[in-house]
């Protein structure tokens, strides 16, 4: 069904490349699929010689190796992950940053040690209010050079499904996707899972780094922060038809995709094949996990000939639905608006 699907390159330096609409299907993304975001050149990282270190306000500094880690208990988890950015396209006017078409959300299998273990090993001392974690990725932003760098406080860091992963998909974690090993942090967009992880430190106050307080924050036109950007929010996106598809007129098609949120579980997707005139239950898949998207489905006799607007809109446990038009902000984060399909039917 994904054969001959490639990643479309949004940006060569950093790289960055978005994941094909139509491999939006099924429980996970092939690794060769699933979209990259880089801020930075990838860094070339031996994973022999590559140490993890863990510091500042501890009882005890650790120096882990890969073989370290890996030697632990480990977890798997099937997690969505979605770039911050993913459709800012679709804003008007659209924002400054990274061009994302709607590609930039996939679905994979992870497999790691808990974070919470090692940092129980540490032993955080009680004036610690938040880790912060360095990624061997550098470059220069705001007119200065920096390593990508996130925070979490004490308490978001200790959850239980936080991981320090190795493994994606079955295989070694791949250099593209932070490669030795990256932080994980399930339900959040992709910028708080810090790729090539080289230390964790413990800090007494909270962090304030670009990628932290000048990036990945709702901001208004102004550049004032409204809020900062964390959890996912709530989304459907159509793989099938595809946008400029044609459709037999009198046949039966089926509109599916998949839907995901970081914060309540999805509970239920419309679909409408007339541009929101009218709306029906669509089936969904059970979750493969807590953290991953549900795939929907729903089958429908295309209409005479023409031309046919599909929707589909995803509602939470919390009684939450997608919303109909982009919301904006200065830096183009959290676009979760329903995206509109719009297919040609032909005569039978």
């Amino acid at each position: 069904m994904l054969a001959g699907l490639a990643r479309r390159t949004i940006e060569e330096r950093p790289f960055n490349a978005s994941t094909p609409i139509a491999a939006l299907q099924g429980s996970t993304t092939p690794t060769a699929l699933h979209y990259v975001r880089n801020h930075f050149d990838v860094p070339k990282v031996d994973r022999e010689r590559w140490r993890l270190s863990v510091g500042g306000l501890v009882a005890r500094r650790l120096g882990l190796s890969y073989a370290d880690l890996a030697a632990r208990p480990a977890r798997t988890l099937t997690v969505t992950m979605e770039c911050a950015g993913n459709g800012r396209t679709r804003m008007t006017p659209v924002p400054k940053g990274t061009p994302w078409d709607e590609g930039a959300v996939s679905t994979a299998t992870w497999t790691g040690t808990p974070l919470a273990s090692v940092l129980s090993e540490a032993g955080i001392e009680p004036g610690a209010v938040e880790l912060l974690f360095r990624g061997l990725d550098r470059g220069v932003e705001g007119g200065r050079e920096m390593a990508y760098e996130r925070s979490l406080t004490v308490e978001e860091a200790h959850h239980p499904d936080v991981l320090l992963v190795w493994s994606m998909n079955g295989e070694p974690l791949p250099r593209d996707h932070g490669g030795p090993v990256r932080l994980l942090v399930p339900g959040w967009y992709g910028m708080a899972s810090v790729k090539w992880l080289d230390a964790i430190e413990a800090i007494a106050a909270p962090f304030e780094g670009w990628f932290q307080t000048e990036r990945y924050v709702y901001a208004d036109a102004e550049g004032r922060t409204i809020e900062p950007v964390t959890r996912m929010r709530l989304r459907a996106l159509i793989a099938a038809p595809q946008a400029g598809s044609t459709l037999r007129a009198g046949r039966d098609a089926t509109v599916e995709g998949v839907a995901w949120s970081g914060g309540a579980p999805v509970e239920r997707v419309d679909v409408s094949v007339d541009g929101g005139r009218s709306w029906h239950h669509a089936d969904l898949d059970t979750h493969p996990s807590p953290y991953a998207w549900r795939a929907f489905r729903w089958t429908w006799k295309a209409p005479p000939a023409g031309e046919a607007t599909l929707l589909a809109r995803a509602y939470d446990a919390d009684g939450a639905a997608q919303p109909l038009e982009p919301p904006w902000n200065r830096y183009g984060y959290g676009q979760n608006a329903v995206t509109p399909v719009k297919v040609r039917v032909s005569p039978s």
